[in-house]
């Protein structure tokens, strides 16, 4: 299998891809600036969950490596829209890209499934953001796998799906 830098994916690319994997975090309303966000709604989610949720909301909009490490499983793979795969390691290295800025946005069609020890979590979102001064966007479909990991949740999986315009 080649490797994302075989395939020459661009730095914007990827940082645009990894940003959109905190989409079921934010949400537009509530939000003043990058640093703050409204929690995601977790009702019906066990507490423990919730928590563990909305802690990666508040990591992702302030850049926040270190919390986010602690969320994301070492063993964490996006798969994004384009069909490329990141690991944790390059998934967290793209929140200290100087000069992106992703826009507020909402959630929707919410999804919310939970088992045992295992969770899903996801929905559809347009994600909009500035990279070297160009106003983008892109209308995705996303899911994240949570599972409980030494008594904690971590988020294992996710997947970006861009949807037609």
């Amino acid at each position: 299998m080649r490797s994302r830098v075989d395939d020459g994916a661009c730095l914007t690319r990827r940082t645009l891809l990894a940003m959109a994997a905190i989409a079921p975090a934010l949400t537009a309303t509530g939000m003043t600036g990058a640093a703050e966000s409204r929690p995601t709604e977790t009702a019906g989610l066990p507490p423990d969950l919730a928590k563990a949720v909305n802690e990666y909301d508040q990591a992702t909009v302030r850049n926040d490596i270190a919390t986010l490490g602690d969320l994301v499983a070492e063993d964490y793979m996006l798969v994004n829209s384009d069909s490329s795969v990141q690991n944790k390691q390059e998934y967290l290295a793209d929140f200290t890209v100087p000069g992106f800025r992703l826009d507020p946005y909402v959630l929707e069609q919410s999804v919310f499934k939970v088992w045992e020890d295992t969770a899903l979590l996801g929905g559809l979102l347009l994600l909009s953001w500035t990279q070297d001064g160009q106003q983008q966007k892109r209308l995705l479909r996303i899911a994240h796998v949570w599972a409980r990991d030494e008594g904690h949740w971590r988020m294992k999986y996710t997947q970006l799906t861009r949807v037609p315009q």
